[in-house]
């Protein structure tokens, strides 16, 4: 079942700002992770799924409602973190969540109260003075409590320390786990990497691609960095029939294909080698080569 839809969406704001034409579908238990410059389109994108804004043209659709029209229906669907915290005239970030469970009719704060665990958040800070990695805790508590089927999260980690990021990502992936569907924008390649399905690239406000996290980064080529033991093994590897190129006197970038790999190791054998490296393909490498080319997904 399709649980986010968006058919042929334009937000034109004039001077080639907004977005244009965006055709994007994510499946019910499904994780797509949206990714592009400062500018592009994301958090527009992701105010037009949560209602906040209407489309010139096109039809955004949150489990099969209306995201504008039904925009309080949907809210009953949706955990949100929103890129930009901006906290009501509360005292602390209990009376916060505690607000947010009323009106979410929320009566069983017990899995509030493990993510404030989990996230180490001291709810009782006054909310006008905790700083911005408390901010995001607190509305990351609030976005996941009611056990909502879909999550948009945009920017969730934004001030986060690398441990309460890692501790995030485990939480997102046992969400994942439960069968939730989720819309997470982020400018962390790693995060995208382990949550995500799919990725979906936005440049200048159209959809560059739409792949399979597993596409991008399970390659039939293999990349190493090879350094030699002196320059002189170094050139003969170089007349070696395969796809190397110098990177310095004594050191090789060579690509082989998977079912050659035991003939690359065989080959090797034979040289005085210092180090070798695999480099892995990423998703970071993907998207910076596809942002170089232009190339256009609708």
């Amino acid at each position: 079942m399709t649980m986010i839809e968006l058919h042929d969406v334009t937000k034109d704001y004039g001077d080639s700002r907004g977005i244009f034409n965006i055709n994007l579908s994510i499946e019910s238990g499904e994780a797509l992770g949206f990714v592009g410059t400062n500018g592009a389109g994301k958090t527009t994108t992701i105010r037009h799924l949560m209602g906040f804004l209407k489309p010139n043209t096109g039809t955004v659709k949150i489990n099969t409602l209306d995201a504008w029209q039904d925009a309080a229906e949907i809210k009953r669907w949706v955990g949100y973190v929103p890129g930009e915290i901006a906290f009501p005239d509360v005292s602390t970030g209990w009376d916060f969540i505690q607000q947010q469970a009323n009106l979410l009719q929320l009566t069983d704060l017990s899995y509030a109260n493990e993510l404030i665990d989990r996230l180490q958040l001291d709810p009782s800070a006054n909310i006008k003075r905790m700083s911005k990695g408390m901010k995001q805790k607190t509305a990351i508590v609030v976005a996941l409590m009611a056990n909502s089927p879909i999550l948009i999260l945009d920017e969730p980690t934004t001030g986060l320390d690398p441990l309460m990021r890692a501790e995030f990502i485990q939480i997102i992936k046992e969400e994942k786990a439960k069968g939730k569907t989720i819309f997470m924008s982020s400018h962390m390649f790693e995060e995208i990497e382990e949550i995500c399905d799919k990725v979906a690239m936005i440049k200048e406000g159209k959809i560059v691609t739409v792949t399979l996290v597993s596409t991008i980064t399970s390659t039939e080529n293999q990349h190493f960095i090879i350094e030699f033991s002196n320059e002189q093994e170094c050139t003969r590897f170089i007349q070696e029939k395969l796809d190397s190129m110098a990177i310095s006197n004594s050191t090789v970038s060579v690509n082989i294909e998977n079912n050659a790999l035991n003939d690359f190791l065989a080959i090797l054998s034979t040289y005085q080698i210092d180090n070798i490296t695999e480099q892995k393909h990423t998703l970071q490498e993907h998207f910076y080569h596809l942002y170089a080319g232009g190339q256009s997904y609708n």
